[in-house]
């Protein structure tokens, strides 16, 4: 958003990597992991990972064209859309 910086809808991430963790649990099997610790681990994995790559580090190069005073990667302060994305994956489960 011109002006604002990169923003990312608040609820798409996190539907995106519990929908992905349910899936790819029911499909893969780990050993010696418990499918319910597994789902926990990947839906909080694909939440962080999936927003950081997908939010800040693919849109690296149009940064400079935004027009925001500040560029920070990760996002800053408590409510933090990464930790956010993560944490939100988790409750879905």
């Amino acid at each position: 958003m011109r002006g604002i910086g990169i923003a990312t809808p608040a609820l798409v991430p996190p539907l995106a990597a519990a929908l992905a963790a349910i899936l790819l649990t029911s499909i893969i099997h780990i050993p010696n992991c418990p499918i319910d610790q597994c789902r926990v681990v990947v839906a909080y994995t694909g939440g962080v990972l999936g927003t950081l790559i997908g939010a800040d580090l693919l849109n690296l190069g149009k940064i400079k064209n935004l027009g925001a005073p500040v560029a920070s990667i990760g996002g800053a302060g408590t409510f933090d859309g990464i930790f956010l994305s993560g944490f939100i994956a988790l409750l879905l489960i």
